[in-house]
């Protein structure tokens, strides 16, 4: 068995940003211009994203899964725009939900993250 590699790890919150195991990387909590409008939340996580990304020698064509949460699911056209803009077509399988985010900023707080699942073989 291959080792399992974490890194990018708060011991604060007892979690690993970046998980690698195997061909696949479990990447999670990206997120990014928290306070902001929505659409600059979702740029901000996927800027997030890519930073972890690339610290693994991974570009966002690798992310094959991705698990978006809104504080407003009807927000899901935003991410679709940015989505079709950064993706050139090469679209990951994606999971969208609306939670209670609980994060300190409350309702204008956090509004949007993103998890993610990236192959690297």
């Amino acid at each position: 068995m291959r080792e399992i590699v974490r890194s990018d790890v708060n011991c604060e919150w007892a979690h690993s940003g970046i998980v690698e195991a195997g061909d696949f990387v479990f990447i999670n909590y990206c997120v990014g211009n928290i306070g902001q409008s929505v659409e600059n939340q979702i740029n901000g996580a996927f800027d997030h994203l890519i930073e972890r990304l690339k610290s693994i020698g991974l570009t966002l064509e690798s992310v094959v899964k991705i698990d978006c949460m809104f504080r407003d699911i009807w927000n899901i056209p935003l991410l679709e725009k940015v989505l079709i803009e950064r993706c050139n077509g090469n679209y990951p399988a994606r999971k969208s939900i609306q939670t209670e985010f609980a994060h300190r900023g409350g309702e204008e707080g956090l509004q949007f993250q993103i998890d993610a699942i990236a192959f690297k073989g």
